[in-house]
C-alpha cells in the first residue's frame, strides 16, 4: 500500500488594516498604534473571505493593529501571539518618512541597509526563516496576521529569495496572501496568492478603479 502523503500546509499571510501611520507613510515598527476607523472596516471585510477556511492554527503579531485585525476578521478566539510576526524594528527611523531619512542618507534602503539601533536585513531574514522552519512543514491552513515590510521579507524568504528581493513586492493594508507548495512538486514552495484585498474588487469580481489601486499601492509602502 502506498503511504498517504501528509497534507501540504498553506500559510495565509494577512497584513493588518490601515493605521494613521500606514496612511501617512511613516515607518511603524514597535509603536503600538490602533487601526483607523477605515482600517477597522478593512479588517471586517476580511471575515467573509476567511470564514469558510478551516484553520488549524492562527497566529498574530503582538502589536494591537494586527491583533485587532485578527479579531475583526473573525479569528480572534483562535489566535496565539507569535513575536516573530512583529514588524521590522526601525530603531532610530521609527515614525519617520523615507523621504526624511534620505535627506541625510540619500541612498538609504531598509532592505539593504537596515536601521540604526533597529534590525538589520540579516536579522529579519533569520526571523523569517525561523517562522518558516516552525510552520512551513506542518499540515493544514495556518493564518498569520502580520505587517507590511516584514510580510514582504517573509514572502521573499518563503520562495528562497534574499530579503532584499521583498522590496519588489507590494503588500496593501488588510491584504491576503497565500504561501504554499506546488502540488505537483511538493518540495517547491510557491506564492499561490499575493496582495489580494477586498478594496480591489467590486461585485462580479471586476477590478476596482485605478484610483483605488493607486491608494492601495501607497498604503503598501510602509507599515
Amino acid at each position: 500500500m502506498i503511504p498517504k502523503r501528509k497534507a501540504l500546509p498553506s500559510l495565509y499571510l494577512i497584513r493588518h488594516g490601515e493605521t494613521a501611520w500606514s496612511l501617512s507613510g511613516q515607518h511603524t515598527g514597535r509603536t503600538d498604534i490602533p487601526l483607523t476607523a477605515h482600517g477597522e472596516e478593512e479588517a471586517r471585510s476580511l471575515a467573509p473571505w476567511l470564514a469558510h477556511i478551516q484553520f488549524t492554527r492562527v497566529f498574530t503579531s503582538p502589536r494591537q493593529r494586527a491583533r485587532r485585525t485578527c479579531e475583526l476578521a473573525g479569528l480572534g478566539q483562535q489566535a496565539e501571539i507569535e513575536p516573530d510576526l512583529a514588524e521590522w524594528d526601525y530603531g532610530d527611523y521609527e515614525g519617520k518618512l523615507s523621504s526624511d531619512i534620505r535627506k541625510s542618507r540619500p541612498d538609504w534602503n531598509a532592505f539593504r541597509d537596515g536601521c540604526p539601533n533597529g534590525e538589520m536585513p540579516a536579522q529579519v531574514s533569520a526571523r523569517a526563516d525561523r517562522l518558516i522552519a516552525a510552520l512551513g512543514t506542518t499540515g493544514g491552513n495556518i493564518a498569520m496576521f502580520s505587517h507590511g515590510q516584514f510580510g514582504l521579507a517573509l514572502g521573499a524568504r518563503w520562495i528562497g529569495f534574499p530579503v532584499a528581493e521583498g522590496q519588489s513586492f507590494l503588500l496593501g493594508t488588510a491584504s491576503l496572501s497565500i504561501l504554499s507548495y506546488n502540488p505537483a512538486h511538493p518540495d517547491v514552495p510557491v506564492i499561490a496568492l499575493w496582495n489580494a484585498t477586498p478594496a480591489l474588487l467590486v461585485p462580479g469580481g471586476a477590478m476596482a478603479s485605478s484610483h483605488n489601486q493607486d491608494q492601495c499601492a501607497r498604503r503598501s509602502l510602509s507599515d
